[in-house]
């Protein structure tokens, strides 16, 4: 059960903490077992040097996994992160970052991801992550 890029928007409008909403996140594209994300370039989210902070991208990975999930079931429903593990391969500077997670296993209770981000403008792969989620309803 897939549902709309704008039902997918609502959900990060409604059901994510004011700091995380603050980072601009937008649905691209929704699949079976996917989401795409945008996070868009903002000197208010680089850190000295001008690189997008290591802090943003692994929220919007995080998000990325709620929209996911949320996505794959047809509705949001509380869950609640175990695990994520990030690494980091290469700064982005000026450039909108596209988040893209995909259930890698999603069962009654647990949910299992890997994320991509991606520097829209390179091509280049920026950072990798994992993420594990209790679901909780």
């Amino acid at each position: 059960m897939t549902m709309t890029t704008t039902e997918a928007d609502k959900i990060l409008s409604d059901c994510f903490a004011p700091w995380v909403r603050a980072l601009g996140l937008s649905v691209e594209a929704l699949g079976e077992d996917r989401a795409i994300l945008r996070l868009p370039w903002s000197t208010e989210l680089a850190r000295e040097g001008g690189g997008l902070s290591g802090q943003a991208l692994m929220a919007a990975a995080d998000t990325a996994t709620v929209i996911a999930v949320s996505a794959t079931r047809g509705a949001f429903v509380p869950m609640t992160t175990v695990q994520q593990s990030t690494s980091f391969q290469r700064a982005v500077a000026d450039s909108d970052v596209l988040i893209q997670a995909v259930l890698t296993k999603l069962g009654r209770r647990m949910a299992f991801a890997d994320i991509t981000m991606t520097a829209e403008r390179s091509g280049e792969l920026a950072a990798r992550a994992s993420t594990v989620y209790a679901l909780l309803g």
